[in-house]
């Protein structure tokens, strides 16, 4: 009886994170078991092992009443056979217990997605972006950008605890704190942009879920007399899109289908208030930090380019057909559960260079490996990946590693920026030139 509360007490330990990947029973035919995949960080492949979560029970310590969470039973270990784009089915010993909506244990057998391709591989090795690496801040930096805040081109970083912070370039690499800004403790962060909306100096736009009333907004701050205020609040999940002095702010309204955002619209400032415009972008069904537009196969159209569900990149044609990367990038550590769902702020893409020639940076976050790999910011590190439109493919050519995980990026008008988050949840501010 201990040896087998022990291996229960261990299997507490070991899966509730996991659990949280959202690998679910939509279907049952005899020993099949079909399961949504959708919302994975890694592609299934035929041979993984799964197990069909049947029922939990509250486990308590009896001396002190602590609740110490949940202990799950399990059906017995099944095996994907069939791989499809959202979902996968698996065969296991028939068994009436197994129903649709239960949860499921998914865990690979070969660490093959950690992999990546052979020509991304070489593409490591040849590495000639020059990057910047400034020291660490005692923050878990989720989100960086660039602008002039404070009467010069400023870092502002976003932490996982709602701290706005906006910093200046110091000696040998150090980063100087000017301002910051802390969001009330119910509203998780999600994204940081900045761009001079109203005036010359640059407003900051703060996308948070508001885990009271489970909604997005986004707050708008400024610099008014050496202090970041808030000067507004929008219904929207905001985010920049574009380069340096190029980049505009577009809207974007939570949960217009079901869990899915609506399309977004341009950020304009008219009669005294920020207001969307009526130009509008598709972001098929993505949040704005997995969607990026330019003009990528001529100067005279705009292309649209975002990360789909299975991880590839997809690029829309100007004839409506879409272009796709045969690399993985849709690893996705700031997430929100909303409700039943889980909701994925994919790493921004972006897109720089001559208009019809251009270039994409992508991030991959390299999972950790075994039976954690599809938990909540379960990963080890990560790469900037450079990627060029050629012969109707999105191929890697160059490829940069970073020692951090990658929540976000931005683009100025000579680097990209990231934010990398260290093993000892430190971060630094990654520039890497264009």
């Amino acid at each position: 009886m201990k040896n087998k509360f022990l291996f229960m007490l261990t299997a507490f330990l070991l899966f509730p994170a996991f659990l949280q990947a959202q690998v679910m029973v939509v279907r049952v035919d005899g020993n099949k078991v079909y399961l949504d995949t959708s919302s994975l960080n890694r592609n299934v492949q035929k041979g993984d092992l799964f197990k069909v979560i049947l029922s939990s029970e509250k486990l308590t310590n009896p001396k002190t009443g602590k609740d110490l969470g949940l202990v799950y039973n399990y059906s017995q270990e099944g095996k994907i056979v069939e791989v499809q784009p959202l979902y996968a089915v698996g065969e296991t010993e028939e068994d009436k217990r197994i129903a649709v909506g239960q949860e499921v244990v998914l865990t690979a057998t070969a660490p093959t997605q950690q992999v990546l391709p052979a020509s991304t591989q070489e593409a490591d090795k040849i590495s000639t972006h020059r990057k910047t690496v400034y020291d660490p801040v005692e923050q878990e930096v989720i989100g960086v950008t660039e602008a002039n805040v404070t009467g010069k081109n400023n870092f502002i970083t976003l932490s996982n605890k709602g701290q706005v912070t906006v910093w200046t370039r110091g000696e040998k690499g150090a980063l100087k704190e000017e301002l910051s800004f802390a969001l009330p403790a119910a509203k998780r962060a999600l994204a940081i942009s900045a761009a001079p909306v109203k005036d010359n100096k640059a407003q900051i736009f703060v996308s948070y879920f508001d885990e009271n009333r489970k909604t997005i907004s986004t707050a708008v701050l400024e610099n008014q007399d050496g202090a970041l205020k808030e000067i507004a609040t929008l219904a929207y999940f905001a985010k920049e899109l574009g380069c340096g002095q190029s980049k505009q702010i577009w809207l974007q309204k939570p949960f217009v289908s079901g869990i899915y955002p609506g399309n977004a619209r341009l950020l304009a400032y008219t009669d005294g208030k920020f207001a969307p415009t009526k130009e509008t972008i598709s972001t098929y069904r993505n949040w704005l930090t997995g969607v990026n537009r330019y003009a990528v196969e001529s100067g005279s159209a705009q292309n649209t380019v975002y990360t789909s569900s299975n991880g590839r990149l997809r690029l829309v044609l100007s004839n409506g057909k879409r272009a796709e990367s045969k690399d993985l990038f849709a690893g996705a550590p700031n997430r929100v559960k909303y409700k039943q769902e889980i909701l994925k702020f994919y790493p921004s893409v972006q897109v720089f260079g001559p208009e019809g020639n251009a270039a994409f940076a992508a991030v991959e976050n390299v999972s950790k490996l075994g039976i954690l790999s599809d938990t909540f910011g379960q990963y080890q590190n990560s790469k900037i990946h450079f990627l060029t439109f050629e012969k109707g493919r999105l191929s890697v050519t160059n490829t940069v590693e970073l020692d951090g995980v990658v929540y976000d990026t931005a683009c100025t008008d000579s680097a990209v920026l990231a934010a990398e988050v260290l093993p000892d949840g430190n971060s630094s501010v990654v520039e890497i030139f264009k």
